[in-house]
């Protein structure tokens, strides 16, 4: 009877400390999003008109994943096109953000505001981050 006691205690706590890890990553972020992004982006994802655009619904979070944490670290200069519309305006890189919060961000964005998409891991985006080049793509 103990010994049963101790499994059911012992897997409660590996469940919750799994809980707990995902759930600091999501806030994680969600913090690191409205710091680094969301002025320009938006509280929701939605962009700004024809300036900025959304990330909300974004097809490009699909069609561009391998390019999205290059676009993070060094930055976008010339047009993209997101749900058919071209958006022309230069966003700053965050050179000052380490491999796990950019991960931290993409996985944020990618499961937020009805985006439904892959999230990363930290080596899929430390091996993206590596073969980055700048925002004029030098």
């Amino acid at each position: 009877m103990r010994s049963w006691w101790l499994r059911g205690a012992a897997g409660l706590a590996v469940a919750s400390l799994l809980v707990s890890c995902f759930s600091n990553r999501q806030n994680e972020g969600e913090k690191l999003y409205v710091t680094h992004c969301a002025s320009c982006h938006g509280e929701q994802g939605e962009g700004l008109r024809r300036l900025i655009p959304p990330l909300a619904g974004a097809d490009y979070l699909r069609q561009q994943r391998a390019v999205l944490p290059c676009l993070i670290r060094k930055g976008q200069q010339g047009p993209i096109v997101v749900n058919g519309v071209t958006f022309n305006q230069v966003m700053p890189g965050h050179d000052d953000l380490t491999d796990s919060q950019i991960t931290n961000i993409l996985n944020f964005v990618q499961q937020q505001w009805g985006n439904q998409n892959q999230t990363y891991t930290i080596r899929e985006v430390s091996e993206l981050l590596d073969a980055c080049h700048g925002s004029d793509g030098q």
